[in-house]
């Protein structure tokens, strides 16, 4: 048989998605709680949970009763991203998945046929999957099969003590046999009807005529009847989930302290770093958006020189970046959503020294940028404009592939421009500069080469209006002066702007 599938099973599924980045609450007993208050119901909960007697529907009043279980509130979003987190796991055995809608529970099968070249018998790859699904912070279980619906199936009346179950062709009848009707979608009119029959088990129902069992319940008889045994077709819909960098918390109460921030963003970062690793990926910029109290919402952006998997990096770039941006409020909750780069590559010589890593240039820059601001670190960038000094300062960027140019031989003059420049006294003769004094020092024009008259932003509050000229200049004692004189036409103010070497 061509056809072979591995279906994924996480029972309590809000529960999980919500413990997932609270690794200090798995080893408690806590439930879940949905609706609106005070009609709050008990909708997940933990197996320590309900080893002290808590059951699924009770109210918060009866679950507060029990003075050591936790109580959280559901979170579809966080329901959300993990399900994306595990469907990308999946995808990694095959591009082949389809997900199963399942209230409180994932369910997802994955098309493993013809991947045991790359994967190994089909106990190696769910053995795989599952450590890469435990990393996730998720608990599931595996059951594989030829048939789609007797792997769903025996997924979901798996023990809760066995993991993995790979049940060969022809034994689906057998395997079927002793787990219970709630694994079938059943409508509570069919389980009303099996229960009145007396009919608990697979392996009762499959026992059970087939003609007089569509006499009674018609086409949809036969079709339970053949879930049962095992032999029921289906046409596999595989989904193609985006492939999304991004975790999301909402926080228990509001935080207010920044390392208590930080502890958070240090789990989230975790699964991020992996999900990114196991793609052969590093993490280009990290985004954070806060929800505040208020309704609120602080976002800022880290990207460093170079795509990094380096926690320890990320959550100190993170740290200065809100130190120099701290949010104004409390935080209530928090979504971290990366941009995936690819992994940089460093190529060492045996006989020449280790280079600096570059992750330490963006901790210098962060920690300097939060001293001068945003806008004064980075490189300086040429704006389209005539006007002096007109740049922009952009952050620092390394390309991925850069070309090489040799140095041309021709040699060139250099200029020197003075930073700011200096007021000079000059004497004008026929609209021309004829002699001045820089720095308590006369000098007679020889040669000048101008006017060039630029100005501009004529929209903008302050305009700008300058005549420039290139003078060569001699002193009494013989001092040649190659500079820059620029005029200021608005004041009619004459300044040094640069020197020539």
């Amino acid at each position: 048989m061509t056809e072979l599938y591995a279906c994924l099973y996480a029972k309590e599924f809000p529960a999980q998605a919500l413990l997932r980045l609270r690794p200090e609450l798995r080893d408690k007993p806590c439930v879940i709680m949905d609706g609106q208050p005070p009609l709050q119901q008990v909708c997940s909960l933990t197996r320590k949970a309900r080893t002290l007697g808590i059951i699924r529907g009770m109210t918060q009043v009866e679950v507060e009763t029990f003075s050591t279980a936790t109580i959280l509130s559901r979170s579809t979003k966080e329901e959300t991203v993990a399900k994306m987190a595990l469907l990308e796991c999946a995808g990694a055995f095959s591009p082949r998945v389809e997900e199963k809608f399942e209230d409180g529970a994932f369910l997802c099968a994955i098309d493993i046929a013809g991947t045991g070249s790359l994967f190994g018998p089909p106990e190696s790859l769910a053995r795989n999957l599952l450590n890469r699904v435990k990393t996730l912070g998720t608990i599931a279980c595996i059951a594989v099969n030829h048939n789609f619906h007797a792997a769903v199936a025996l997924a979901k009346g798996m023990a809760s003590r066995s993991r993995i179950k790979v049940i060969p062709v022809g034994d689906e009848s057998a395997a079927l046999a002793p787990l219970p009707l709630a694994v079938l979608d059943l409508t509570e009119e069919q389980a009303e009807t099996f229960d009145l029959w007396g009919i608990r088990t697979l392996g009762m129902l499959a026992s059970l005529p087939e003609k007089e069992l569509i006499a009674r319940m018609g086409q949809a008889g036969k079709h339970l009847r053949q879930l049962a045994r095992g032999e029921m077709p289906h046409l596999f819909q595989p989904t193609e989930p985006a492939f999304t960098l991004e975790e999301h918390m909402e926080l228990d109460s509001p935080v207010e302290d920044r390392s208590a921030l930080l502890f958070v963003v240090n789990m989230m970062l975790d699964q991020l770093v992996f999900r990114a690793t196991t793609r052969v990926l590093a993490l280009a910029s990290v985004s954070i958006v806060l929800n505040l109290e208020g309704g609120m919402t602080h976002s800022r952006t880290v990207r460093p020189a170079l795509p990094a998997n380096d926690r320890q990096l990320w959550i100190k770039l993170i740290h200065l970046d809100l130190e120099a941006h701290p949010p104004q409020a409390a935080v209530l909750a928090l979504s971290l959503t990366a941009e995936p780069g690819s992994t940089s590559k460093v190529q060492l010589g045996l006989f020449s020294p280790q280079l600096p890593e570059p992750v330490r240039l963006d901790v210098t820059l962060a920690r300097i940028r939060a001293i001068v601001g945003d806008g004064n670190v980075g490189r300086a960038v040429l704006r389209d404009t005539h006007r002096p000094d007109g740049f922009r300062m952009e952050p620092f960027t390394v390309a991925s592939s850069s070309v090489l140019t040799a140095p041309s031989p021709q040699s060139r003059s250099a200029i020197r421009k003075l930073r700011p420049a200096e007021d000079v006294s000059v004497t004008v003769q026929g609209k021309h500069p004829k002699e001045f004094y820089f720095r308590d020092k006369h000098y007679l024009v020889e040669h000048l080469y101008g006017p060039w008259l630029t100005s501009g932003d004529w929209w903008n509050p302050v305009l700008w209006g300058l005549e420039q000229w290139d003078i060569e200049a001699r002193a009494k004692d013989n001092a040649v002066l190659y500079c820059c004189l620029v005029r200021d036409q608005l004041v009619d103010r004459w300044q040094m702007a640069a020197l020539y070497d």
